[in-house]
């Protein structure tokens, strides 16, 4: 069994990856009101991810006859400036996201739960994924630097990033 610690730290996880999940089903709104279709669809699906992610800790926790605790999820963002601002923002928050496994990571090793420690590497790997598939989609729009037919070529992109 799991430390009441852990537990603790995996739950408040969970609600970090129902955040992104929320978030990201606001960006893909907004996206999709701003006919970003491609863009929208992107994010719909990886709203669908990090809700996925949640539950792989659901999974863990439950596996370990740990208490599953739920906690409220505060409202996400909803209005933004720009394509660039939305995907600037899924860096940001990607990074964020990334802090908080690496300190999970540490964490179970220094109180040598290697379990846990274990379990969380595919974590560790899955945001570096994430990191550089979001850096990638900002410097693509920089690239084209707000020109209408240019960003409208990067929303097409961002289409084809949607796992099939």
């Amino acid at each position: 069994m799991l430390s009441k610690q852990v537990v603790n730290l995996l739950n408040e996880q969970i609600a970090k990856e129902m955040y992104a999940a929320n978030l990201y089903l606001s960006m893909s709104s907004w996206c999709y009101e701003n006919s970003y279709d491609g863009a929208g669809a992107f994010l719909f699906q990886h709203a669908g991810e990090e809700s996925d992610h949640a539950k792989r800790l659901i999974s863990y926790l439950n596996e370990t006859d740990s208490h599953v605790e739920l906690q409220s999820i505060k409202q996400p963002e909803n209005n933004f400036k720009s394509l660039l601002d939305v995907f600037e923002k899924t860096y940001k928050h990607e990074q964020t996201i990334t802090e908080s496994i690496n300190s999970l990571v540490d964490h179970m090793l220094a109180h040598k739960d290697y379990p846990t420690f274990n379990f969380l590497q595919w974590y560790v790997s899955e945001q570096h994924e994430e990191e550089a598939l979001f850096r990638g989609i900002v410097d693509k729009i920089k690239l084209v630097d707000d020109n209408g037919n240019g960003i409208y070529l990067v929303d097409q992109y961002i289409k084809t990033l949607i796992k099939k």
